[in-house]
């Protein structure tokens, strides 16, 4: 067997995932429910939010203020995290009541679960660096509950460079390395059946 990392790889993820299961031409009939629908909202909900991240900074944090398309770029960047939360919170709901974590899924909903909370870190550091009035009177409010658990002793929510670096650079690669091992997992593992369906072919109850 070759000794190249690139080998080993690939076949270490032959092994894990089947071609087939990565990518499906079939899905079971239970999946044309409309609660099945809110995980591929949530993930072009984030396209969205990252096209449009990667415009303004490019552009700059401030372009917004002094330009019309800037204005409007932005205005698709908030709406677009708005409408990810709600996709997000209804799709996390809906898994955990039909107790997604079955069928050796465990570690898909934990995974879920921290992609959520890591979110929102991120949108916390989004309204942190809008250079308005209102980014002002979230970081004055905020700083003293982050400071009471210790939290300003390394973030400064006053301190908008830093806010800026952590929200453009570190929090969306987390966002998105976890999201993209949760849907490795999904595709792994396959979509939770109902609680009253039966499991298809290679997982359990």
């Amino acid at each position: 067997m070759s000794t190249m990392w690139t080998t080993k790889l690939r076949q270490a993820t032959i092994e894990r995932i089947d071609p087939q299961d990565a990518l499906p031409d079939n899905q079971p009939s239970y999946v044309a429910s409309w609660i099945y629908v809110f995980g591929v909202l949530t993930l072009a909900a984030l396209v969205v939010i990252i096209g449009s991240g990667i415009w303004i900074t490019v552009k700059g944090a401030a372009w917004w203020h002094s330009s019309s398309v800037g204005h409007y770029v932005n205005s698709v960047h908030l709406w677009s995290v708005e409408l990810f939360f709600v996709f997000m919170v209804v799709h996390l709901w809906g898994k955990f009541w039909m107790a997604a974590w079955r069928g050796r899924r465990f570690a898909t909903w934990v995974t879920g679960a921290i992609a959520f909370l890591a979110s929102l870190g991120t949108a916390f550091t989004g309204y942190l660096i809008q250079t308005n009035f209102d980014s002002q009177w979230i970081a004055t409010q905020a700083k003293d509950g982050l400071n009471s658990v210790g939290i300003g002793s390394f973030f400064n929510t006053l301190n908008t460079g830093q806010a800026l670096l952590v929200h453009v650079a570190l929090l969306p690669l987390a966002v998105g390395v976890i999201v993209i091992w949760h849907v490795i997992l999904v595709r792994r593992h396959g979509v939770v059946p109902p609680l009253d369906a039966s499991e298809i072919a290679g997982g359990r109850k």
